[in-house]
């Protein structure tokens, strides 16, 4: 399976279970993998036969900037849900969110997940 790759998108939201994290907010970085069949635009060179890394970044961007989530994992299943119902030629997603300043005292690059949800599942 082929894929297109995001990584380390970065953008300032509002998640987080303790009130400062929702009232400061705090740098996300979001990694993505999407894997779908790229042969016909790979033989083709049809922007139609793939889809645009573009606006798939503006929605990361919208959920991620948009209403807060308490956990960063209903952030990550928030955005693997709104690109795959935009985009039916993608069979499945994964979704790394990277929360690097989280409110835990002690020395490391970041805290996070990473989920993988498929189309219809």
């Amino acid at each position: 399976m082929d894929k297109i790759l995001l990584n380390n998108m970065c953008f300032y939201g509002y998640h987080g279970v303790l009130p400062e994290e929702t009232k400061l907010g705090q740098k996300f970085f979001i990694d993505m993998e999407i894997f779908l069949d790229l042969e016909a635009a790979g033989r083709t060179d049809d922007i139609a036969k793939s889809i645009s890394y573009a606006e798939v970044f503006e929605i990361v961007k919208e959920v991620t900037q948009g209403e807060p989530y308490q956990l960063i994992e209903a952030l990550a299943h928030g955005i693997a849900k709104r690109v795959l119902s935009t985009y039916n030629s993608i069979d499945s997603v994964l979704v790394r969110v990277k929360k690097p300043e989280a409110p835990v005292p002690g020395s490391y690059d970041y805290f996070g997940v990473e989920i993988v949800r498929r189309q219809n599942g």
